[in-house]
């Protein structure tokens, strides 16, 4: 058995040595990997905290690089075209939310790394050289969006992009709370004001109000444990997107919300909300959950920011330095995140 302290240093070694791709099918895009983001799953993966691991762990769903090879089937892509592939690479294809093109919520996802393929095979991620993925669930980059920070934004950012549109959260003058400011929180503010929207930012930091204020753009700042900030915003929000970690009370935050607003859920908690139902009832309030988003949500969302100049902050790192990224990130110590830079340092025989 693998010590938690040690996977990481494993992941590194697989990283380096071991051939993982498959051969390009005809229908399949086979990608030279320039740039991957490390996810906050990631680390919870190659620790196994959600107990589904297994190693080897090659993790990686935030990749952005160039298409080498394409199938004989594949006609929107050619050689030379900078994609990128983000959570999922497989489906059933013939359930209902596949065929409606919610095909991120099929029973039957395969997950970019840490899932086993409808052939039997486990899928490895981002971390590599290489990966060859069917041309379904890849994305085309859109020229002016850099490979480096719109990496992450094929997990962190669809993954706020789509509920926000879905929730009717992208019209502008409306006003949207954004619980967290970390990879998922800082790019909710940046979709929120591209939409033209009034975004606050809830945290339990302090010392980020002039970030998000001064930097990202956001018009306000509340700090939750402090009383007199969370009541100056009281029922004045259409939505609240969660993307924190932390299981605490949900009462204060459903407070936040006008009658009708909705909550919604991105973070995942490891212990049960704290959900009161006088909180919901009473004014008529939602609270969902939303799960990444569809290759077409994916797309869009990539066109959008390139149009609109969002992209996330991140910070490069080696691929040697992994290990220390992911202790990092671990402590909470980045802004906002980690890319790997594996075009330029990933060696190679």
């Amino acid at each position: 058995m693998v010590s938690t302290e040690n996977i990481s240093c494993v992941l590194a070694f697989f990283f380096d040595v071991f051939p993982f791709c498959r051969n390009t099918g005809d229908d399949d895009v086979s990608i030279k990997v320039l740039y991957c983001g490390i996810c906050h799953s990631d680390l919870h993966t190659i620790k196994n905290e959600w107990r589904n691991a297994i190693y080897p762990v090659v993790a990686g769903h935030e990749i952005a690089g160039v298409v080498t090879e394409v199938g004989k089937n594949v006609a929107r892509f050619k050689a030379g075209d900078n994609v990128g592939v983000g959570c999922m690479v497989n489906t059933c294809r013939s359930c209902e939310s596949c065929e409606e093109g919610s095909e991120n919520y099929c029973s039957r996802i395969v997950f970019t790394y840490n899932s086993v393929d409808r052939d039997g095979t486990v899928t490895y991620g981002g971390y590599s050289e290489l990966v060859v993925v069917s041309e379904r669930f890849v994305v085309r980059f859109p020229d002016g969006l850099p490979l480096d920070r719109g990496a992450p934004l094929l997990c962190a950012g669809v993954t706020v992009y789509a509920p926000m549109k879905q929730h009717g959260l992208s019209e502008p003058g409306k006003h949207v709370g954004v619980i967290g400011l970390g990879g998922l929180g800082h790019v909710a503010v940046k979709f929120a004001k591209a939409f033209g929207m009034k975004v606050t930012v809830i945290s339990t930091s302090p010392e980020k109000r002039q970030e998000a204020v001064e930097r990202l753009g956001a018009d306000a700042f509340v700090v939750s444990t402090n009383a007199s900030d969370m009541k100056s915003v009281m029922g004045t929000m259409h939505g609240i997107i969660n993307t924190a970690c932390a299981s605490t009370s949900m009462h204060p935050y459903f407070a936040l919300l006008k009658p009708k607003g909705k909550m919604i859920l991105v973070g995942l908690p490891e212990k049960p909300l704290q959900v009161s139902a006088f909180a919901l009832v009473g004014g008529g309030k939602t609270l969902a959950g939303s799960c990444m988003g569809s290759i077409t949500d994916t797309q869009e969302m990539m066109d959008f920011a390139a149009k609109h100049g969002v992209a996330a902050d991140v910070e490069l790192v080696r691929a040697d330095e992994v290990n220390t990224a992911m202790e990092r990130l671990a402590k909470g110590d980045v802004r906002y995140r980690f890319v790997i830079d594996i075009g330029n340092t990933l060696k190679t025989d």
